[in-house]
């Protein structure tokens, strides 16, 4: 009987704190967190940019404007390469950059389907070990795939602080 008890008050209480949700592309977990909304899983922009709970997205957008050698990389090299990102809802610098990066997108025309974004909870990991999978350390961290394997990755600010600009060499040598 105290087992029982146990794990009900167990399942309530992970209840409580996990929330599932399945819209459209996007499938993630809701964690419960004490300073921001965390979500895990694979979002969309769409759903980052329409919640509340993530005002810095629309915010940040309206800062700052494409770098002008990645926008053109991206519209020339559109058909050869897609995008999977790694981020956290509750990490500043995925707020800074993941609003560069679809200035960057709008800015090209680079379709939105060719884009994964998966959110990491604070320890960053992921569902289906992801995170492990595409050995994620920090976030955010912008991954060129050709063919569904890695052509180059840019962690957070990448090594010159120009994320947009390491992206569109990468996109370069495709």
């Amino acid at each position: 009987m105290k087992y029982f008890l146990l794990s009900i008050v167990i399942a309530i209480v992970m209840s409580a704190c996990f929330t599932s949700q399945k819209t459209g592309k996007a499938s993630y977990v809701i964690i419960s967190d004490t300073e921001t909304k965390v979500l895990k899983g694979t979002l969309s922009r769409a759903l980052i940019e329409n919640d509340t709970a993530f005002a810095w997205f629309k915010e940040n957008m309206r800062y700052g404007s494409a770098d002008a050698f990645a926008v053109e990389q991206f519209k020339q090299k559109s058909a050869a390469f897609s995008v999977l990102i790694f981020a956290g809802t509750w990490c500043h610098d995925s707020q800074n950059l993941l609003p560069k990066f679809y200035r960057l997108v709008d800015k090209s025309g680079f379709p939105e389907t060719k884009v994964t974004l998966i959110g990491v909870d604070r320890p960053k990991t992921a569902p289906n070990d992801l995170h492990l999978k595409w050995n994620i350390v920090s976030v955010p961290t912008f991954i060129i795939l050709k063919n569904g394997k890695e052509a180059g990755r840019v962690v957070e600010y990448g090594k010159t602080g120009n994320m947009e600009r390491e992206l569109a060499e990468i996109v370069a040598g495709l």
